[in-house]
């Protein structure tokens, strides 16, 4: 049994230029991708904040602009 070179025959392939590259404006041969390649993702945190932090950082927001008010009241 004889096997065959699954490469083409370069002087048979269209779009290739002498020394097998490719001219511009045309496309070369497409590569298999790998996205399904790993484990299904199934945990997938919510996105955003939680409410704890955002409460403490509007509580300091606030607090920062209630002295801001009250020391220029004084002043």
């Amino acid at each position: 049994m004889t096997a065959s070179n699954p490469d083409p025959d370069p002087a048979r392939t269209p779009g290739l230029e002498p020394g097998g590259g490719v001219p511009p404006g045309e496309t070369p041969p497409g590569e298999d991708s790998t996205s399904g390649a790993g484990p299904r993702e199934t945990y997938n945190p919510t996105r955003g904040w939680a409410k704890g932090p955002l409460f403490a950082i509007g509580a300091l927001v606030l607090v920062f602009v209630v002295t801001v008010i009250i020391w220029a009241a004084l002043v």
